[in-house]
């Protein structure tokens, strides 16, 4: 098996096996993985352009059972800073979206143990009904696996009564890597692998929009990563295969990990991690052996604004989000602790200081908007709106 061979028949559109990957992976020269992952990018997605999206991460609950070895957000129910979203405050931050012209919410949340579906449904009916434009991209497959057991409901009942409420899409938060091995892990009270699958499976047969994900440093080693995004390959060639609606992106970063959780527990950080290259080549790689896939996004939040634009270059077509809010990573010293949201305006600057045109579009990665000269600051600047908070009654409070 030779490393440059496999690299000729990823770039001729030929399917890698999991061994051929995995051989490429571990071997092959990390620069021209990424440049063979740039050539492929060329020739699946529009060669000048690079998109983006304007939309706002909200986390509508903080209390969270799971206990995830990484996760420095969380708080247990009880935690002086446990929270519940209130309406008022969900409402103020997307009027502030639809001020920059944002389209879409992506909003999730711990594993609340008080927060019964018919919250949830009626949070969704009141979103739909007051801000129609926006599409609600919300929760995870843990999340979605969480009110099921809460409630004594199978996931394709819970996913059903949420998107008959209008859930538009299911975000891959939490696959981290899909191999039980490592979740047992890092978090063995989380999503296995097999449930992860079965709700993005679930969302897809629903017309949901979903993404792929992948976290890689948790000592996982390079087969374990094969084996995860051989998944999600797979995942993709049934789903595409049975009624066409499949992942509409993959998304991948590095674990961020903090010295201690939000409970004060040691995080073992020096056990732990991987530097932007790892990230670049990895990146590189999947866009090479996950063949189905046609859009790939590069992480500013978690690996900076240089590194993101190299991967412009590593197979990477789409450059994320505005994130007007993110809560999460941002806790465990990410780089959005020291940038935490981008403009839409800087945002632009990036795209075109590595070469390319931006393109705004939507979660389905059409799209809606084009730019054929720079624009201003004040061109890009958010427009206020009225409110449509004016007589909102709020229900009664859960206690965070």
């Amino acid at each position: 098996m030779n490393a440059n061979d496999l690299l000729k028949k990823a770039l001729n559109g030929e399917r890698l096996t999991p061994e051929e990957g995995l051989h490429l992976y571990t071997q092959g020269d990390p620069e021209a993985i990424m440049e063979a992952a740039h050539q492929v990018r060329l020739q699946k997605t529009e060669p000048g352009v690079v998109t983006y999206l304007v939309d706002r991460n909200i986390n509508y609950t903080n209390v969270c059972t799971t206990d995830c070895q990484f996760c420095s957000f969380y708080r247990i129910p009880g935690h002086p800073e446990a929270y519940v979203i209130t309406r008022r405050e969900l409402g103020e931050k997307i009027e502030e979206l639809l001020a920059w012209g944002g389209t879409r919410i992506l909003m999730q949340g711990g594993h609340n143990p008080d927060l019964p579906i018919e919250w949830y449904e009626d949070l969704l009916r009141w979103l739909k009904a007051t801000y129609p434009e926006i599409e609600l991209d919300c929760f995870s497959p843990s999340e979605i696996e969480n009110i099921a057991k809460l409630e004594g409901m199978t996931m394709e009942e819970v996913l059903e009564r949420l998107h008959a409420a209008g859930l538009d899409g299911l975000p891959g938060g939490g696959a981290e890597i899909l191999d039980d091995d490592v979740r047992k892990r890092i978090s063995p009270k989380k999503t296995k692998t097999a449930e992860w699958l079965h709700a993005m499976r679930i969302a897809q047969r629903l017309g949901m929009v979903t993404s792929a994900t992948m976290v890689i440093g948790f000592g996982e080693t390079m087969q374990q990563r094969i084996n995860s995004l051989t998944r999600l390959r797979e995942l993709q060639d049934e789903s595409l295969a049975a009624h066409g609606n499949g992942f509409t992106a993959f998304i991948m970063w590095t674990a961020q990990l903090s010295e201690t959780n939000s409970m004060g527990r040691s995080r073992h950080r020096h056990k732990y991690g991987a530097d932007y290259d790892e990230y670049l080549h990895t990146n590189a790689f999947a866009r090479l052996y996950l063949d189905n896939f046609t859009n790939f996004q590069a992480s500013w939040p978690t690996q900076g604004l240089e590194v993101a634009r190299r991967a412009l270059y590593a197979g990477a077509n789409d450059f994320g989000s505005t994130m007007l809010e993110e809560n999460v990573v941002s806790q465990a010293a990410a780089y959005t602790q020291r940038e935490p949201r981008m403009s839409v305006y800087r945002l632009h600057e990036q795209i075109r200081l590595a070469g390319f045109e931006p393109a705004q579009r939507d979660s389905r990665y059409r799209i809606i908007r084009r730019f054929d000269r720079v624009m201003s600051k004040e061109e890009l600047a958010p427009r206020p709106i009225p409110t449509r908070l004016a007589g909102l009654r709020e229900p009664i409070p859960i206690a965070g």
